[in-house]
């Protein structure tokens, strides 16, 4: 295997493998549903990659030698203040065709208040959402997100009985 490292930024490397195939190297990532029914909890912020504001799950990368768990743990703490007992719902390659990123979708039970700071360059506003309702406005374009929050919007529909 033939490996030429063509970028080498702060969070993303890209390669030609084999001098052909173009694969973006990212940090594996985590996300957390925090629910009460149908309601979830997510943060808007503003995404430069998009040019909009998106409204998500909180989520984060798992940093160089952290687990996932304690990744998931982190980021509530750090974004919503918030931890309690985390339960593994889902992992996934975020878009395996060119990127190796996997992402752990976590559920927070027995959600209770921890200290815990927002990343200084961070702009978050926590705001919980009706699922069905973020699910209309997702598949309509008014509301931009990731494939995490999709993930855990489902989940959340599918327990609670309710089909888009």
């Amino acid at each position: 295997d033939v490996r030429e490292v063509i970028f080498d930024g702060r969070i993303v490397r890209l390669v030609v493998l084999d001098g052909k195939w173009e694969v973006v190297e990212h940090a594996d990532a985590v996300g957390v549903l925090v629910a009460r029914g149908r309601q979830v909890l997510g943060v808007r912020q503003p995404r430069v990659a998009i040019g909009r504001d998106s409204w998500e799950v909180p989520a984060g990368l798992v940093d160089p030698d952290e687990d996932p768990l304690r990744a998931a743990a982190r980021e509530m703490a750090e974004e919503a203040q918030l931890g309690g007992r985390f339960e593994l719902i889902a992992r996934f390659y975020t878009s395996p065709g060119f990127t190796d990123e996997e992402t752990y979708l976590y559920e927070l039970h027995e959600a209770a208040p921890v200290d815990g700071t927002p990343e200084a360059d961070e702009e978050l506003t926590l705001e919980w959402r009706d699922a069905l309702e973020a699910w209309e406005a997702i598949k309509d374009g008014r509301l931009a997100t990731s494939s995490v929050t999709a993930v855990a919007l489902r989940h959340v529909l599918a327990r609670e009985g309710v089909a888009p």
